[in-house]
């Protein structure tokens, strides 16, 4: 099985991205392109980098769920994902997910992960035999455009979650 939704990404470092929030805002921009897939309009980053909890240090998983459930109120369905399957579920249903490495809070910190800590928007998959191989956008570096990036399952599990950001009418 597989999926690949056709996606957008953003870097977080953008010249609209205040220069002194680019090196944190890989969260903020994971959900602002989110956000922008499912509404077809532009989020300004650097405010919705302060409204949802960005810090120097990142995004915490639960400051962003509490912060998004509470800025977009009851048109978005926001939760941590539970399982890798449910993972694949958002994505075959065209729904794109935040992902985040964090080898650091995991306390996983001999492992060699894709990433340390970073945060990007999943946006597809595809099994293969004994592995799954996961589709997402890195959000740029300096003076680089995002673009899409594969990683192995196997090889980031211990450092990955993942949450849902779902338009509540698409649910029906």
């Amino acid at each position: 099985m597989e999926t690949l939704i056709p996606f957008r990404g953003q870097s977080q470092y953008d010249a609209a991205i205040h220069p002194r929030l680019q090196g944190s805002a890989c969260g903020p921009v994971t959900v602002a392109v989110i956000l922008q897939h499912h509404e077809k309009n532009q989020i300004v980053v650097d405010d919705f980098y302060k409204q949802i909890g960005g810090t120097r240090i990142g995004l915490f998983t639960w400051r962003m769920i509490r912060r998004l459930r509470r800025s977009l109120g009851s048109r978005y369905h926001i939760a941590k994902a539970v399982s890798l399957e449910d993972v694949k579920q958002e994505l075959l249903a065209g729904r794109p997910v935040a992902m985040k490495f964090d080898k650091h809070f995991s306390f996983r910190w001999f492992q060699k992960p894709a990433y340390r800590y970073h945060w990007v928007p999943l946006v597809g998959f595809h099994d293969e035999e004994d592995d799954v191989t996961l589709f997402f956008h890195d959000n740029g570096g300096r003076g680089r455009e995002s673009r899409l990036r594969k990683t192995s399952w196997k090889r980031n599990r211990d450092v990955l979650s993942f949450v849902k950001i779902v338009p509540v009418d698409s649910l029906s």
